[in-house]
């Protein structure tokens, strides 16, 4: 008598269960009861290409800021280190260090080649004409970002035209201007002539500065009883000052560094030439008398000031920079 085969399960069994599971892309985890997902190796592959894109691109980013970086510090550091060098150490050995440390070219630069009182001038009429332009700018912008009346865009339109407008192309009108004024030679009429020439910039850049304050500080005070003039320098001037920091170190630079118009409007004695007319003079006289060594030495005591406000503030100016630009 023949045996009868033994009964199949109605059910799927373990290895199809199985099957249907990896197929699905998951695989159970008997102690923690989570699934495993695969990657697709299309989604890895793509993944990799990126990263390897991405680190070639920070790679030559990077080289490209050293290589930056080495031309702008490099000529630097050759013009001080031929600063302290004699005039035959320059010319025989350019690129090797000086033998001894020759600070007396510093002290002629100072005192023969008068750049001592050119560095004077120059600083009184920077720091006049940089607190006008802080004060007038800051007080236009205020008024062309905060209040609502006719004319206001025509006027700050006027403003940023005023950016586009080539200051050679002044340069005769305002000669006859100050000529006629009385005001041709002198200080004040350079502290003037630059507060004119920064004006623009200025008020554009503070205008968007102060319409990223917020409006519930002046209004708390103007309820609290305070005026326009009270809200304005005690209230919002405080709250714009990384905006003033940034645009006060741009206006620093560019008047410090301006030569065309003293050039043009300062032709007077030479006690009362700037920094920028002296180092001109050094550099024609030292080529036919031979003293390069004061003529490096005048040139780094010109951008001092410049390197020293610029790593002092640095922080401050990319933060105005960002802050600006956020609401």
């Amino acid at each position: 008598m023949t045996t009868p085969p033994p009964s199949q399960p109605t059910g799927p069994s373990d290895a199809t269960i199985k099957g249907q599971e990896d197929a699905a892309g998951g695989k159970g985890d008997g102690e923690s009861g989570t699934t495993l997902t695969k990657v697709p190796p299309s989604v890895s592959g793509a993944r990799g290409v990126g990263d390897r894109a991405g680190g070639v691109l920070n790679v030559f980013s990077h080289g490209i800021l050293a290589v930056w970086g080495l031309l702008v510090t490099l000529p630097l550091l050759w013009a001080a280190m031929s600063s302290l060098k004699s005039d035959r150490e320059i010319f025989t050995s350019p690129w090797s260090l000086p033998t001894s440390l020759r600070f007396e070219n510093w002290s002629d630069a100072w005192n023969t080649a008068n750049m001592g009182r050119y560095f004077l001038n120059s600083a009184v009429v920077v720091a006049g004409s940089l607190f006008g332009t802080m004060l007038l700018g800051a007080m236009a912008a205020y008024v062309l970002a905060r209040f609502e009346f006719r004319g206001n865009r025509f006027i700050y339109y006027l403003f940023v035209g005023g950016m586009s407008f080539p200051i050679v192309l002044a340069l005769v009108p305002l000669y006859f201007v100050l000529q006629n004024m009385e005001l041709l030679n002198t200080k004040h009429g350079l502290i003037l002539v630059y507060i004119a020439y920064s004006l623009p910039f200025t008020v554009f850049f503070l205008t968007s500065f102060f319409r990223t304050l917020p409006t519930s500080v002046a209004e708390a005070a103007m309820i609290d009883g305070a005026s326009h003039t009270r809200t304005f320098f005690q209230v919002m001037l405080p709250m714009a000052k990384p905006g003033l920091i940034s645009i006060g170190i741009f206006n620093f630079l560019g008047q410090w560094n301006q030569y065309m118009l003293p050039y043009v409007l300062n032709q007077g004695e030479d006690k009362d030439k700037l920094l920028p007319q002296g180092l001109v003079e050094l550099a024609v006289s030292q080529g036919y008398k031979g003293n390069w060594a004061v003529l490096f030495s005048g040139l780094l005591i010109a951008m001092i000031p410049v390197l020293a406000v610029y790593i002092i503030f640095q922080r401050q100016v990319q933060a105005g920079l960002t802050a600006g630009s956020l609401k």
